[in-house]
């Protein structure tokens, strides 16, 4: 996995932007993700409050820590592996992409650009095959 630099600085800028509403952007996830795929609704067994203030907070860490890559895919791939524990599977992840530029995309408005877009359909694309291949190990083609 490897972001260019261009697109480093689009993800981190426009996640800059959607921090100061996490709370208000991690609904909108939620909102999106069950619409999409109602049937990980179960799933999720804490208070969407609770988990919304998780995964603002793991996705900081990955936006800031796209740099180093080194340090963020074992921590990434860690988190894969407990989730499966949860019942997450291979095919989950797509939503959950689709969701996330659903809810940047209401949270940006007009600066979700299409290049804001194409730099996190990237970032995300890379980062769940990284999480899918360290928590699925036995299924290459996931």
């Amino acid at each position: 996995m490897a972001l260019d630099s261009a697109k480093i600085d689009l993800v981190q800028a426009s996640f800059a932007k959607v921090a100061p509403i996490a709370d208000q952007a991690a609904a909108i996830f939620y909102e999106k993700l069950f619409t999409i795929s109602p049937e990980v609704q179960p799933l999720f067994n804490a208070p969407l409050d609770e988990q919304g203030r998780k995964l603002m907070a793991t996705l900081a860490v990955v936006v800031n820590g796209l740099r180093d890559l080194e340090k963020i895919l074992p921590v990434a791939g860690d988190l894969a592996v407990r989730h499966v524990g949860y019942g997450v599977k291979p095919e989950h992840y797509a939503p959950v992409g689709q969701a996330l530029l659903e809810t940047l995309d209401v949270g940006l408005g007009v600066d979700f650009t299409p290049d804001t877009r194409d730099a996190w359909t990237e970032a995300y694309t890379a980062l769940s095959g990284a999480m899918i291949a360290a928590a699925y190990p036995e299924n290459p083609s996931a």
